[in-house]
């Protein structure tokens, strides 16, 4: 049985780090959340002064990436985002995150570190990555490409409802107008924008339920994997 890569690329608050949790724990690959590597190098910034709403020191983020270590652990099924050794799983979701990663996601140089990492993954296949240039950057020889999508107003929805669950105060409008500004960052920025990779299958959750969806890609993965297509 031959290991293959899986991509799932898309919008923001589309499900697409839960399904490739799901599709990973069912087909024994490994998961990584390229968006939490993104979230990581911001929260590192925030912390360091190095990014505010108003500025970023792009320099001093520069001359400081050799120094920022990103790594990845399961602790009873769940899937941990260390910093330099230190989790922040809970940390990289905060809405003060949210508003910033975009621009940092958009550094040329953060975004060529974060491909190596990457890749380095996937030399030996049996990984489900998802992020937003994962099918049309990291891994354009990926096996299965995903790009998922829905309403912009379904995905506020969606995430008001995790922030509100994990304790964090905010507008349905804040989280909106939030979404809509990161997916016209992610589309027009000059490096690797937010595009449906070439060959990708393209599926609109907006009216979905998670079982379906998930049922649907393991089937298109097991096509695969087993030489059906």
């Amino acid at each position: 049985m031959r290991r293959i890569i899986i991509t799932v690329d898309g919008h923001s608050s589309t499900g697409k780090s839960t399904v490739a949790k799901q599709m990973a724990a069912e087909l024994g690959y490994i998961y990584i959340d390229s968006g939490a590597m993104y979230r990581s190098v911001t929260l590192y910034a925030i912390e360091h002064g190095l990014i505010s709403q108003n500025a970023l020191d792009k320099s001093a983020l520069l001359e400081a990436l050799p120094e920022i270590k990103i790594n990845f652990s399961w602790d009873n099924g769940v899937n941990k985002t260390l910093l330099n050794g230190r989790d922040v799983s809970e940390l990289i979701r905060s809405m003060e995150i949210s508003e910033m990663v975009s621009r940092i996601a958009a550094l040329p140089e953060v975004r060529a570190k974060m491909v190596e990492i990457q890749r380095s993954f996937g030399v030996s296949g049996g990984v489900v990555m998802d992020g937003r240039d994962i099918g049309s950057v990291v891994f354009p020889e990926a096996e299965l490409k995903i790009f998922m999508t829905a309403s912009a107003q379904v995905r506020a929805q969606r995430r008001h409802a995790e922030l509100l669950a994990s304790g964090q105060e905010v507008t349905y409008e804040a989280v909106l107008e939030n979404l809509q500004s990161r997916d016209t960052m992610d589309s027009e920025r000059a490096v690797s924008p937010l595009i449906v990779p070439e060959g990708a299958i393209v599926i609109d959750n907006s009216e979905m339920n998670q079982h379906d969806q998930f049922n649907m890609i393991l089937q298109l993965a097991q096509d695969r994997i087993f030489g059906r297509v």
